[in-house]
């Protein structure tokens, strides 16, 4: 790795911080350590991690108010967050994943895996690709300000929502299924659950708001598309 990569470790639990750290900086990043979300919070402002991997159950502050709290912050929203989660229950999990978390890893986990799905997400996180602005019918997307507009009317988006309108505005009128969707969108991370591309269609479609849902639509059978044709 050209510049090394840098994570930020939030755990109240020394040893598991520990073991991360070992396997992430033999792996050619660079680790920054938290027990808190306080602390976690001075360390993202200062330092500026490329990636948090967050504990879900801490004292104080849970792992998922934090995720919450740095998504509605502009300076830290774009940050990927990996959820550490002794949970592995199906509610959770979507709590996590509507809090804007980009992926989560259910303890106990092997580091090999810790590092593969770290790659994927910050693979996916730093978008190839377009340069120009896209338009169609009114919704602009511009790569470069990473800023969403309706009708010059700017648009929030999460950075997965992002990610995925930036493939569909630049692949239109074909029907993805849900795995290809994850390749394309996710990076090819085989550890994400395809219904998790529900959860971000149904988001996004709220974020573009009754002028523009339309766009994105349902193949029966197969996944998604988006198309200013409506069928």
């Amino acid at each position: 790795m050209s510049v090394s990569k840098r994570v930020l470790i939030v755990d109240d639990e020394a040893p598991i911080r520990e073991m991360i750290a070992v396997a992430l900086e033999m792996a050619g990043y660079e680790c920054l350590e938290a027990e808190n979300t306080n602390t976690a919070h001075g360390l993202i402002v200062d330092d500026k991690p490329d990636m948090v991997l967050l504990d879900w159950m801490m004292p104080g502050a849970s792992g998922i108010e934090f995720a919450r709290r740095l998504r509605k912050d502009e300076t830290t929203a774009d940050i990927p967050i990996i959820m550490l989660t002794a949970k592995g229950d199906e509610d959770n999990k979507i709590k996590g994943l509507e809090a804007g978390v980009d992926d989560y890893i259910t303890k106990p986990f092997s580091p090999r895996e810790l590092v593969a799905r770290l790659k994927a997400v910050l693979r996916r996180t730093t978008p190839k690709g377009i340069e120009e602005p896209v338009s169609v019918d009114g919704l602009t997307l511009d790569p470069i300000s990473h800023r969403v507009t309706s009708d010059a009317t700017p648009i929030e988006l999460g950075p997965t929502e992002f990610r995925l309108l930036q493939f569909f505005m630049t692949h239109q009128d074909r029907a993805y299924s849900r795995s290809q969707l994850l390749d394309m969108v996710w990076g090819g991370n085989v550890y994400v659950e395809e219904r998790t591309v529900d959860v971000h269609i149904r988001r996004l479609r709220k974020a573009l708001g009754e002028r523009h849902d339309y766009l994105v639509q349902t193949v029966r059978g197969t996944g998604y598309r988006f198309s200013s044709n409506v069928a």
